[in-house]
Order: structure tokens, then sequence, then C-alpha cells
């Protein structure tokens, strides 16, 4: 998998687990159905130690030797730096077979998002729930912008290591479909409907 060293950026970030996604995240889990869970670019390790708390199962990995140092604080055994020069997951990861993967504000980074859910799916082994989220961006949301003529600070082109995908509900699912998913949840989060912060998009391999 060399395309996923073209993924170039996990965030460590310390907000990068933002609180409004987590309750309904949350919701789109269960111990009975998602019992080994993975973190693809978890960051601080966040939400990792939040489902942790919860009773969940699982564990994190992210490029940022930072970020890792960091979530290592709370759960030493759960966080791995992730080496994208291999195209794989770190030894002590790769001997668990992960049923779910969460990935969480990372994909709008990516140069080759169709790469990355490939090696979601590869990572899955042909079987299982993947759940992403990403700023969201619909009809509603885009029109408030350009009425108010915001899309320069939205856009925000001096910030290194920004966004450079900008995903809407059709977008991402369009790339979740022809991937093999089976796209079966969806869920906005933060601020009032239609002008969401973000949205999560649960699917399946199916």
């Amino acid at each position: 998998m060399t395309q996923y060293q073209d993924y170039g950026f996990y965030n460590d970030l310390p907000g990068h687990t933002f609180f409004y996604l987590q309750r309904p995240l949350l919701s789109l889990l269960n111990k009975d159905k998602n019992q080994c869970i993975l973190d693809l670019g978890c960051g601080n390790g966040h939400l990792v130690n939040y489902l942790l708390a919860q009773g969940f199962n699982v564990f994190g990995t992210d490029a940022s030797e930072k970020g890792i140092a960091i979530a290592r604080q709370t759960n030493p055994d759960r966080f791995f730096v992730q080496d994208l020069a291999t195209g794989k997951l770190p030894n002590e990861l790769a001997i668990h077979n992960f049923d779910t993967i969460i990935s969480t504000e990372v994909i709008e980074h990516l140069f080759d998002p169709g790469g990355f859910i490939s090696f979601c799916k590869q990572t899955l082994n042909g079987k299982g729930e993947l759940i992403i989220s990403t700023p969201y961006h619909g009809y509603l949301k885009n029109l408030g912008i350009s009425i108010f003529n915001k899309w320069d600070t939205h856009f925000s082109p001096g910030w290194h290591g920004g966004h450079i995908k900008f995903w809407s509900k059709a977008t991402l699912s369009h790339v979740l479909i022809n991937s093999g998913f089976a796209v079966t949840d969806f869920k906005g989060c933060g601020r009032v409907p239609y002008f969401w912060k973000s949205m999560i998009i649960k699917a399946k391999i199916g």
C-alpha cells in the first residue's frame, strides 16, 4: 500500500477530536458489534481515551510522535506511531482483528482519500464498519458562506497543513461506495441543521 505514504498529515492538535463529535459518534457504536476498534489518525488520543472510559476496546495510531507521546500519558499500551512509509499498521496493531475503524477530521487533509479508504478496507480484512467524520459542506452552508463573503476565511489558505478536500454527504458517500462500502448512517454535528460544523458517515463493507 505505497499510496499510504501520500496521506501526509495526521493532526496532533489538542482539539483534534472535538467535543461536539463525541455523543453522536458514541451513538453509532455498540459494544457487542464493535468489539475491536482502531482510531486511524488518532492525534493526541482524546477519542481513544474517551472510548476506553466508556468500556470499548480501542487502539489508536498516528504518524505524529508528538501526538502519540501525549496519548500515552493516559493509556500507554493503546497507542502506536504509524510509519507512513511502510503502508502497514505498526506490528503491535497488526496482530489484532479490527472490526471497526474510526477516523475523525483526517480525510479532509489527505491527497489520496480513496487510497486511505482502501487501506481501511484492507485493515478490516474485508468485513466490518468504517466511521468517518469531516467538516460538513452542503448547499445551505455553502450559500451562507457566499452571502457573508467568508470563503477566504473558511478556506484558510495560509494554514500550514490545512484542509485540501471539502466534503459533502454526497461526495464522501460516493467515494465510500466506489470502494465497496455501503453507507448506513449519517449525522450532522455542531451548530444548527444544514449549517453543521462536521458530519459523521458510517459505512460497512458490503
